[in-house]
């Protein structure tokens, strides 16, 4: 009897010894976690659809309106981490070499996603017989077939479309701005800071899109931040 005791105990105590074990090796959690109230958190800045949009147009004229290219209309980071790649891997030179705007402007753009946004925002505004520019500061090169690319991406028709100004860019100089005063831009989409201020400067309604947090452009921008209105899901 005593024997059949002894072992009965030990077994208890080789299962206890085994359940602390278990426990034991249960690993720390590696996040604090989350609740409602982060979880319903919005950061305060003027969202707006593109439903909203077209209903604030609903009593204006056909007006010539702009967007900006890269981030904006199209999800072109695949044509740019190859010319980094090709040309500058440790550093943004490649963003001044005329090779990589030649390959860039004539062909690479086949590569680049049109964002679902910029469809809905293209369609509203060629219903509404308004005149569609593309403003970006990508360099100018001899030939583009960027033109073509969008058009047919977007389905613009031919009295709705203008050839892409390549605005470039200068040190200390927001290049657009020239060109939206110019052609008169109401209204002029873009994903960064000198979007919205080019817009500013030339007395244009500026409506930020935002950037994929994919993209090769980094930091990505404050959305909001100087004021203006933010267009919801607008990040692909």
């Amino acid at each position: 009897m005593r024997t059949i005791t002894r072992l009965f105990g030990a077994a208890c105590l080789w299962l206890a010894s085994g359940s602390l074990a278990v426990y034991a090796s249960v690993p720390s959690p590696v996040v604090e976690g989350t609740n409602i109230i982060k979880l319903a958190e919005q950061a305060p800045v003027h969202w707006v659809s593109v439903a909203q949009i077209e209903s604030s147009l609903v009593e204006r004229p056909p007006m010539a309106v702009g967007f900006d290219i890269d981030d904006t209309v199209l999800f072109s980071s695949p044509g740019f981490w190859r010319g980094k790649k090709t040309w500058s891997p440790d550093s943004d030179d490649y963003l001044h070499t005329p090779a990589f705007w030649e390959k860039m402007n004539n062909g690479w753009d086949a590569f680049s996603i049109p964002k679902e946004v910029a469809r809905q925002l293209i369609a509203m505004h060629v219903k509404r017989g308004d005149s569609i520019f593309f403003i970006t500061g990508r360099s100018q090169t001899q030939t583009e077939s960027v033109t073509k690319t969008l058009q047919e991406d977007f389905l613009i028709p031919a009295a709705n479309m203008n050839p892409v100004i390549f605005a470039g860019d200068q040190p200390g100089q927001n290049t657009k701005t020239q060109w939206l005063k110019e052609k008169q831009i109401r209204i002029f989409y873009g994903d960064s800071d000198s979007d919205i201020a080019a817009a500013r400067a030339s007395e244009a309604r500026p409506v930020r899109i935002l950037r994929a947090a994919n993209s090769t452009y980094k930091p990505l921008p404050q959305a909001g931040a100087m004021g203006e209105e933010v267009i919801v899901d607008s990040e692909f």
